[in-house]
């Protein structure tokens, strides 16, 4: 009974762990997205930075020309003023300069309006940038604690689960039944060298009786 607990936990354990990664794959996939989001909004700030130089162009181009006409208008009532050209031709050609001159005044000024727009829209779509790469960076950090945090627990699990099959008391026991063996053999070897001792031969102590050797060197 206790070994199923046992493998049930394991099994809920490994399973939690399994669930572990589906944040990771979850995160990756938003960033993936936020990645994309960025993409479309760096483009779409390109377009709209292009629009706005055009806009400008545009408006000092009329500018140009408005002033162009209105310096031709000019011309032409001063000459009039020195008969070079008649009265009403000057009138004639004069107001119509004059009039394409605030046209393109007008033009200007519709453009000018027209960049001011583009100009706020650019400043707003640099802010979601920031914002994009701000937090683009800011859930990568995470991912990479997540990522750390995930492989630290499978490690962790895997030493604990190694730990946890450790057989203590098979390992203590072993450890008594070689200190028995130990103990046998080296009593054996006693033994074995008491009876070797003790195992003299009769010769060998009347040989030792009648060694002069100890005497010899006492009478001198």
């Amino acid at each position: 009974i206790f070994r199923r607990f046992y493998k049930i936990g394991e099994a809920e354990a490994n399973s939690a762990i399994d669930k572990m990664e589906d944040p990771i794959k979850m995160v990756e996939q938003g960033i993936r997205d936020l990645k994309n989001d960025l993409s479309k909004s760096l483009e779409a700030l390109a377009q709209v930075k292009a629009s706005a130089i055009r806009s400008r162009t545009e408006e000092n181009q009329h500018n140009s020309k408005a002033e162009d006409y209105q310096n031709k208008a000019m011309a032409i009532l001063k000459k009039a003023q020195t008969g070079a050209i008649s009265e009403a031709d000057a009138d004639r050609l004069a107001k119509e300069a004059l009039t394409k001159h605030e046209d393109l005044k007008a033009m200007a000024n519709s453009a000018q309006k027209e960049h001011q727009h583009l100009q706020k829209s650019i400043t707003e779509l640099e802010h979601n940038v920031q914002k994009l790469k701000s937090t683009i960076s800011s859930y990568e950090s995470e991912l990479k604690t997540l990522k750390s945090r995930v492989k630290v627990s499978k490690a962790k699990g895997k030493l604990n689960k190694q730990m946890a099959k450790i057989d203590s008391s098979g390992t203590v026991s072993m450890l008594e039944r070689m200190r028995d063996k130990v103990n046998t053999e080296e009593a054996l070897a006693d033994a074995y060298g008491e009876i070797a001792s003790s195992n003299t031969s009769i010769d060998d102590e009347i040989n030792k009786a009648a060694d002069m050797t100890t005497s010899k060197a006492d009478s001198q």
